[in-house]
């Protein structure tokens, strides 16, 4: 007599849930599809289908076999079919163009199913974007936006039901929210849990349906939504605001709002990180002798750099702690400033006598 329980590896007082736990991890390390060994498969099969059905549980407990068509009766024996029978007992039929999503199914983690079960009621997450000019990532800023999608039913609150009804446990699933399905295969019956069809993997029906949302939690409608942008983002960034996207179904977990940002290019100033670089022209004389230059800064506000003597076009100056803040919130980058020698088209008669005297002078 095969000892079902030492096949799966599991006590002979073991839950529903264990036996399934246990099934699924012996079937996905031995199923021939992964290069296991078919005849371990078949056998962890044959006891799976007999401790997860209770009837034949009950069986296998009392009398150490299983019998189709009820109890055991004088001269009685077992036959345990995995194709199709030779007249004893029902005909097993081989589906093998549904073998690939039965395995995938079975043996992907947690299968398709488990997934839709965990997830079949929350809201879908929306994902938007948002310009700004580079001015305003200088400080935080608040924009409200008005997003078109699914909220929350305000008459029934996300139950589905009608005020004043109750919500009452699904006949078909029993409140579990989920419904056995038997495939049967050359490799044997293989029993699947699945979404119950009848109330959509709630567990429970509406005694009334909403008459707005019709039992569904939720509309189609619009929301204002207040968003606050740090100082220092800066394009590709994206901010995520938990629970703003739709709403989910029958009260189910609201989906999550993510806010692309995108800065727009600057006329004078280019941004590299959190620094910024502009370009500013200056006179011969001024980079010969040194001077003060006024320099406007991306805050609109003018700041004084001062020139050093004998300066080269195209020398850059640092200025720092005027660049754009640091999205950490603490401190900000520099502005480069690059001085470009201006030479000039048109010169009057007294700048040419001057220019000529410096000519002469070897400048």
């Amino acid at each position: 007599m095969k000892d079902y329980y030492k096949i799966l590896g599991i006590s002979r007082d073991a839950s529903l849930e264990e036996i399934k736990k246990a099934f699924y991890k012996l079937a996905h390390k031995h199923h021939p599809h992964k290069g296991g060994d078919e005849k371990k498969f078949k056998e962890i099969n044959e006891a799976y289908q007999v401790l997860s059905n209770k009837e034949k549980k009950s069986q296998y407990d009392r009398f150490g076999q299983v019998f189709e068509g009820g109890e055991p009766g004088p001269g009685s024996s077992f036959n345990w079919a995995w194709g199709k029978s030779s007249g004893q007992g029902p005909d097993v039929e081989f589906d093998f163009e549904n073998l690939g999503e039965m395995f995938e199914d079975f043996f992907s983690s947690g299968g398709r199913e488990g997934a839709q079960r965990k997830n079949h009621k929350k809201g879908k997450d929306i994902k938007i974007d948002i310009e700004l000019p580079l001015e305003e990532i200088l400080k935080g800023s608040t924009k409200e936006i008005t997003l078109y999608k699914q909220i929350l039913c305000s008459r029934c609150q996300g139950k589905g039901a009608e005020p004043g009804t109750s919500l009452n446990e699904c006949f078909s699933c029993r409140g579990t929210g989920e419904v056995q399905q038997i495939k049967r295969t050359f490799l044997g019956s293989f029993t699947h849990w699945t979404v119950c069809p009848e109330c959509g993997g709630e567990g429970q029906k509406p005694e009334k349906p909403c008459n707005v949302c019709k039992g569904e939690g939720r509309i189609k409608g619009e929301e204002d939504i207040k968003v606050f942008i740090p100082a220092g983002v800066d394009s590709n960034q994206a901010i995520k605001i938990s629970g703003k996207g739709e709403a989910g179904r029958k009260g189910g977990k609201p989906g999550d709002l993510y806010i692309r940002i995108s800065v727009k290019e600057h006329s004078v100033f280019q941004r590299r990180g959190d620094d910024l670089f502009v370009s500013r022209e200056i006179s011969f004389s001024q980079a010969a002798l040194g001077d003060e230059a006024e320099i406007l800064t991306l805050e609109g506000t003018k700041i004084l750099l001062k020139i050093p003597s004998g300066l080269e076009s195209g020398k850059i100056l640092r200025i720092s702690g005027k660049g754009i803040p640091h999205f950490s919130g603490y401190g900000r980058g520099s502005l480069y400033v690059q001085l470009i020698v201006k030479t000039p088209k048109r010169l009057t008669k007294t700048q040419k006598e001057l220019l000529k005297k410096l000519q002469e002078e070897g400048l």
